[in-house]
């Protein structure tokens, strides 16, 4: 700091703003901070962006980010429920468009936190592996001059020759996994635990990965799904998917080539108790073909969170419900339609709901006419439910029943428009009516209903069961289960490894004896270095034993015991280089016995050491 003198002003008049500010220690007033500069600017932003803070509060930012995709149903996975949850909540649906929360992983926001994070791990991972890799070719560091300063110290005295200690100590710390180095002055340097630092490099680089296989599989990713009737096929094509989502690098040019037959369904269901009408198991039976050939068919079962896996593809199991069985005639006695139509579940208890569309029914009073049916299907079907309305107790088809009402008029289907298969246009429709009330049916299994107005005969022949698969490509799924598998042992190797060195001196004392110093030091609070040393110490016992004359000496009557060496707590940082202050103890009798004194804590009971 600087040693600013003024002299107090004559008069007011004496004083001029400039002055004033140059005089004030408040820093100056300026938009941006003085002579930092656009490179400046971005430098800190740089550091600012590549700091632990920011990348800590990205990965939250992006956890956070992801909670409506779990919560709001994604265009991606399931487009039904997207069109489902529009039609329940029309006013918060533009909203919703807006801020893109029907595609909340393809977002905008979304994306930029990624790539934001995906930014801040590079630039943090870069010159950590460029500064470990400099660590790891430099030598461990010397030992400093005065290592009675080491948290953990031992001494004594030999007759051993100081060389073949210093070898001997170079031989042992080697054999324990150190990093050795054999100094000219009489020394010898040893590191240990850079696995802590791998860990954490293999840490970051494993969260980099991660988000690098999230990346690449929203490059190369796609999916479609498709819903099957029992005793329907599916080829992968885009023409008999329902919807298809393909992405920058994977296409409906790149659908591997298979199919299958869906043969049966298994459905069983929890009949008592608070969890009645819980699935217990979903299974569809299927026979696969690869290829083109169509006949070479391979049994397999489908579950679900037990995908087929067919080449690069998996089909997961999605969905199940069931699929009336209705023919229909017209009022000459000709069927018109006829066969399984899927109607979709809207509660646990697969309360469905769907429409028949009669195209080709014919002429009516000389006009072209068409029919539609909407209803309801009910697994299990109450006596009354004039109060609650058409609902099915249990998921189970044990009291089957369709519910339905009819209308005539234009289904739309000839305008080349495309129409949704589960919903009926009833904007041109006329809905039929009998005795003056809406025209309704409450049809079971081989039951049918005499349309009025002579529009022919709708029959409940039954009903079927069907099966909705998403057929899934993602190849990033591999590297990002790798990266988090890798992420975790990365950091459970930079939590559990401790880094260390310990430094060995072996020199002649000017009575002819050698003096061996051991010295050890952690990068951070751990007992494991006083362990290391104290055995250490004993190792070398056999090739540096030590000398007995003064130890006999000090156990006779009237003689004073050997001076036992202390060690003093240092800052880490001034214990790791060499001391500069030579402060020599008086004789080398003082400092050390003859008998290895144990690694000594500090004296100070508040050192962190």
């Amino acid at each position: 700091m600087s040693d600013t003198r003024t002299r107090a002003p004559e008069g007011p008049e004496d004083v001029t703003d400039a002055e004033a500010e140059r005089l004030s220690s408040a820093p100056a007033e300026t938009d941006s901070p003085t002579g930092i500069g656009v490179l400046g600017w971005f430098r800190w932003m740089w550091r600012q962006l590549t700091s632990m803070r920011v990348a800590l509060i990205l990965l939250f930012l992006l956890s956070l980010a992801a909670i409506p995709g779990s919560l709001i149903p994604q265009t991606s996975q399931n487009s039904f429920k997207v069109e489902t949850w529009k039609a329940a909540h029309k006013s918060l649906t533009p909203i919703y468009e807006k801020l893109q929360l029907f595609d909340v992983y393809s977002s905008v926001w979304f994306s930029a936190i990624y790539i934001l994070l995906f930014v801040s791990l590079a630039g943090c991972i870069i010159p950590r592996t460029w500064q470990f890799v400099g660590v790891l070719r430099a030598k461990p560091p010397a030992a400093p001059r005065n290592l009675t300063r080491m948290p953990v110290y031992a001494a004594w005295h030999t007759d051993a020759d100081p060389e073949a200690v210093n070898r001997a100590a170079y031989q042992r710390l080697r054999k324990r996994g150190f990093r050795v180095h054999m100094e000219e002055a009489g020394a010898v340097a040893a590191e240990k635990g850079y696995l802590r630092e791998v860990g954490n490099l293999l840490f970051h680089f494993s969260l980099f990965a991660l988000l690098a296989g999230f990346a690449w599989a929203s490059l190369a990713s796609g999916q479609g799904g498709k819903l099957v009737i029992v005793g329907q096929g599916y080829s992968n094509t885009t023409t008999q998917l329902d919807d298809f989502t393909g992405s920058a690098f994977y296409t409906s040019d790149d659908l591997d080539p298979f199919g299958f037959k869906l043969d049966g369904f298994t459905a069983e269901y929890q009949t008592g108790g608070d969890q009645m009408g819980t699935p217990r198991e979903y299974a569809a039976h299927i026979r696969y073909w690869t290829g083109s050939d169509d006949t070479k068919l391979t049994k397999a079962d489908i579950e679900v969170n037990h995908p087929l896996e067919i080449g690069g593809s998996k089909v997961f199991l999605i969905g199940h419900g069931y699929a009336p069985v209705v023919t229909v005639k017209n009022a000459k006695g000709e069927t018109v339609y006829a066969g399984p139509t899927a109607f979709l579940p809207q509660d646990g208890n697969l309360t469905s709901t769907g429409v028949v569309k009669v195209n080709d029914y014919g002429e009516k009073d000389g006009k072209k006419t068409q029919l539609g049916f909407q209803g309801y299907f009910l697994p299990t079907a109450p006596v009354n439910f004039e109060q609650t309305g058409p609902v099915s107790l249990f998921p189970a088809a044990a009291e089957p029943m369709l519910v339905l009402t009819a209308y005539a008029g234009d289904l739309g289907t000839d305008s080349g428009l495309p129409q949704n298969v589960y919903q009926l246009n009833t904007q041109h429709l006329t809905q039929l009516k009998q005795d003056g009330d809406i025209a309704r049916a409450r049809l079971k299994p081989g039951q049918g209903w005499s349309l009025p107005d002579g529009y022919g005969t709708v029959t409940f022949d039954g009903y079927q069961e069907w099966a909705s698969f998403t057929v899934s490509h993602r190849p990033g799924n591999a590297i990002a289960l790798t990266g988090a598998v890798c992420a975790i042992l990365g950091l459970i190797g930079s939590l559990f490894v401790q880094r260390r060195r310990i430094w060995v001196r072996a020199v002649t004392t000017p009575d002819g004896r050698t003096l061996v110093e051991a010295a050890g030091l952690a990068r951070s609070e751990s007992a494991k270095i006083a362990e290391e040393l104290a055995e250490l110490a004993v190792d070398l016992q056999d090739d540096a034993p030590a000398t007995e004359s003064e130890s006999e000496s000090a156990t006779e009557p009237g003689s004073e015991p050997a001076a036992k060496p202390e060690a003093r707590a240092e800052d880490a940082s001034d214990a790791e280089e060499a001391p500069t202050a030579e402060s020599t103890p008086a004789s080398d009798e003082a400092v050390v016995s003859d008998k290895p004194s144990g690694p000594t804590s500090p004296a100070d009971p508040s050192s962190k050491e």
